[in-house]
Order: structure tokens, then sequence, then C-alpha cells
């Protein structure tokens, strides 16, 4: 039970807890669920929000005068990184496995975190942007290619003796950025694709003629945070170093210029002390 003065961490989706889909795992599907935003509620940035079904939404962070560094990376346990850690998890990303990640926004990030953390021994990050590159190879990355479409592909394939990756991780969404993540994914690998899409078409023959699967979607998050948590407070993660750009309510919407802009991997909104 959850208690006022105390510090928890809030998923984008509230859930009960208790349903079909919840007992199995598949929290953001909850049949009494929902978005913050949407049914009725307001969306998460306020002064306050409403959390329906709290007792069983929020997770409590244990202890208490936790640093600005690990207040931030509480705060991605809410969305980016438990969504990247859902790519590396779908993908059936496991020790000593050759990853790459399609993506370098917060979520790609955090999910070379995520793949790291499982235990893959080298992790390819597609990225063409030089502060994103140098924030990948401190997370974990080991190749960097700066590419896209078909030159990407062609970098991984050579960096991979033509075979592909054991598990592609897709982070954006675009009909390219899952063509590449298929066309680079070797014989019997798994797509884990965790990227809104638009204007995206699943190669069938390759899923066909090339047995490779396709998994992802919208992350449990509420399932992850416990996993997670530990690995944020003892520090062996720092998600929060994608939070590189700051702001307040008055100014949110320069928040979002910055993002869509690419000038913020992650903008984070200050209503007080975090």
């Amino acid at each position: 039970m959850v208690a006022k003065g105390d510090l928890v961490v809030a998923p984008f989706t509230f859930c009960d807890g208790t349903c079909a889909h919840c007992r199995a795992g598949w929290t953001s599907n909850c049949v009494n669920g929902g978005s913050f935003g949407n049914h009725g509620i307001d969306g998460g940035q306020g002064e306050a929000v409403r959390v329906p079904l709290a007792n069983a939404t929020l997770v409590k962070v244990p202890g208490s005068g936790h640093s600005d560094q690990t207040m931030r990376s509480l705060l991605t346990l809410s969305d980016v990184m438990c969504t990247g850690h859902h790519a590396a998890v779908s993908a059936g990303v496991k020790p000593g496995m050759v990853v790459a990640v399609v993506g370098d926004g917060a979520v790609g990030l955090c999910a070379i975190i995520a793949a790291r953390r499982l235990g893959a021994e080298r992790i390819i990050a597609l990225s063409r942007n030089p502060a994103r590159q140098e924030l990948a190879r401190s997370f974990g990355a080991t190749d960097i290619i700066p590419k896209r479409g078909d030159g990407a592909t062609q970098a991984v394939l050579e960096l991979t003796d033509e075979i592909g990756v054991e598990a592609a991780l897709e982070c954006v969404g675009t009909g390219q950025s899952m063509a590449t993540a298929f066309a680079i994914a070797r014989v019997g690998s798994i797509v884990g694709a965790i990227g809104a899409p638009h204007g995206v078409v699943v190669p069938i023959e390759t899923v066909i003629f090339r047995n490779v699967g396709l998994r992802g979607g919208v992350a449990p998050v509420r399932k992850y945070i416990p996993e997670l948590l530990p690995d944020v407070l003892e520090g062996r993660i720092n998600p929060g170093r994608v939070f590189d750009f700051e702001t307040d309510l008055d100014h949110v919407a320069e928040a979002y210029a910055a993002m869509d802009e690419r000038r913020a991997i992650k903008s984070l909104v200050r209503t007080g002390t975090l």
C-alpha cells in the first residue's frame, strides 16, 4: 500500500494488477487500465497528478535523500528505460550475443544499457549524432554505424561476416528503421520493436523465408520497474544521463521543440525539487 509521503515511480500506464493480462505480466494492456491523458485522466505533466488504481500502479522507492543523478534515473523507469529494456527482452538478448540497436533517441540509448545489462558481448549502435554516439559508447555500445538505410545495413553485415546480428532492437518506428532491423537480423533471430509505428510494413517474406521473428509493443513498465530499480539505486546503471535539456512547466513547449529539432535527446520538466 502506498501512503502519504512515499517516493514512488509511476508507469506511463495504470493497471489493476489482478486481471488476466496483468497476472501474465502484460500490465500495459490491463483490462481495467489505461494511459495518462486518456480516460478522463489528466496528463502526467503537472504539479500533482491523480493516479487511478494507485496501489497496483505505483512502485515505492526505498530510502530517502537520493542524489539528483539517481532521481533522474528513477524518472526514466516511468518510461524510456523500461521501454528500452522491453526491446531487449522482446528480442531475446542473452549473454554473449551480438546485438544491434536501431535508433539513438532516449529509448534506443536505454536499449543499449539494457542489452549490456543482459550480457550482450557486442552492441552495434546506429547513430549519426556525435553527442549521442558518445553517450551510446559510455552506455556499452562497442561499434557505431553513422549511416541509415542501405548504407547502415551493409555496414552491419560487414561487421558480422555477412551473417547479421542475433538480436535487432528497433527503437524508432519508421518504415526505414523497421526495414533496417529486419535486413540486419540473422536467420532465426528476433526483431524487438518498440517504436510507435508509422508508415511501417513488416517484410513477411523475411519472416517466413529467413525465420526472423517480430516481438515487442507497448512496454509493460509496471512489470519491469521492480527488476530495474535496484540497479538504479545501487548505481549499476545510470539512464538518467539521457536527460540533456531541462526546463519548467511554464516552458514545456520549448522542451518539446528541443526534442523535435533534435537539440535534445530527452527533456526533463521540473515542478520543484526532484
